[in-house]
């Protein structure tokens, strides 16, 4: 008797396990923005120290969202290379658990993707899921223009700013020397 109520009360833990795991994943997959389209969706492995490469080719705004299942496995993302790694890249998520990474739309076409299995475990078990973002613009010349007519007003920095203040200040240093020079002599 007294087995059989430790096995009931096992199992229903168990049960409550199973729909916690289950409510989660549905909240992890409903609290992505509706606006998000899903394109692909990854699964694998990779071993401690080891790099997996992806090749991307959709253009727009992507978003790289990777959930280590097993270990830790961190994604790193170039628009110069098709293997980038820990030595070169543009953009890169390494933490222990989810890792996402926007890719701009203004990233030259296709895009390397590495996922590096991090040395801390002997294998890293992966979910990739790739959306694209159809929030973002797809025209950035389409940012603030009005009457969508294109507008591209020139901005200068402080250090511009600067520079041609330094440079009309040297002119009129430069006249009055030779200014006085000529008086002088």
């Amino acid at each position: 008797m007294m087995l059989s109520r430790r096995t009931l009360a096992i199992a229903l833990l168990l049960l409550q396990f199973r729909g916690l795991v289950s409510f989660l994943e549905e909240e992890e997959e409903g609290s992505m923005p509706r606006e998000w389209v899903l394109l692909h969706v990854v699964q694998g492995h990779i071993g401690a120290g080891n790099y997996s490469y992806l090749r991307l080719n959709h253009d727009g705004t992507i978003v790289l969202h990777m959930h280590s299942l097993k270990g830790d496995a961190d994604l790193y993302v170039s628009d110069k290379t098709l293997r980038p790694s820990f030595d070169s890249y543009k953009l890169q998520s390494a933490t222990c658990g989810q890792d996402v990474v926007v890719v701009p739309m203004d990233f030259a076409r296709p895009v390397g993707i590495g996922i590096y299995g991090h040395p801390s475990h002997r294998e890293s078990e992966f979910e990739m899921r790739v959306f694209h973002d159809q929030t973002a613009p797809q025209d950035p010349f389409d940012l603030g223009s009005e009457d969508g007519q294109k507008q591209k007003k020139p901005t200068q920095t402080a250090d511009e700013n600067f520079e041609e203040e330094e440079s009309i200040f040297w002119t009129i240093l430069i006249g009055l020397l030779k200014i006085i020079l000529e008086i002088l002599f």
